[in-house]
């Protein structure tokens, strides 16, 4: 899993991306003698084909330098999808997002879509107050239960 010098192997790394690609699985992770490595397909900020995370045990948070979705699951504000599917962020490509971090929305008002079996179904703020956090990027793969963003009464 590592080489003599402490890193990791570049090689098991392609190995794995190309693992993704013959299986179809968007993300694999592994964990060996308390090194972690992620490897996954078309989710996170980089935007590219594949992002890979490496992490040693409980630096996982910290190394990314950002809110996790797992620390909003319990957040009362925190709005859930209700399918699987593509969540998008604007209605069409190019066109702004719905709402922004910071922003005020009313109850009902389309915060996201969700693309689920070739139908858009819009995806409404159950409640009005301020979006606090944003936690899927633009075309991310969703999967029902998953944190999309919070709502903080206010």
């Amino acid at each position: 899993m590592t080489k003599q010098d402490g890193t990791f192997d570049k090689d098991l790394i392609r190995e794995l991306a190309a693992l993704l690609d013959e299986t179809g699985l968007t993300e694999i992770e592994i964990e060996h003698e308390g090194r972690r490595i992620r490897v996954a397909r078309g989710v996170g900020p980089q935007g590219g084909a594949f992002a890979a995370e490496l992490a040693e045990p409980n630096s996982r948070d910290t190394a990314r330098g950002a809110a996790r979705p797992e620390e909003f699951i319990v957040h009362p504000g925190t709005v859930t999808s209700p399918m699987v599917g593509t969540a998008y962020r604007s209605p069409e490509p190019g066109s702004p997002p719905f709402v922004e971090i910071g922003a005020r929305v009313t109850a009902g008002q389309t915060l996201l879509i969700i693309e689920a079996m070739k139908t858009m179904n819009q995806i409404p703020s159950p409640r009005a107050g301020t979006v606090i956090a944003i936690l899927i990027e633009d075309g991310q793969p969703v999967e029902y239960g998953e944190p999309l963003a919070v709502i903080e009464q206010r």
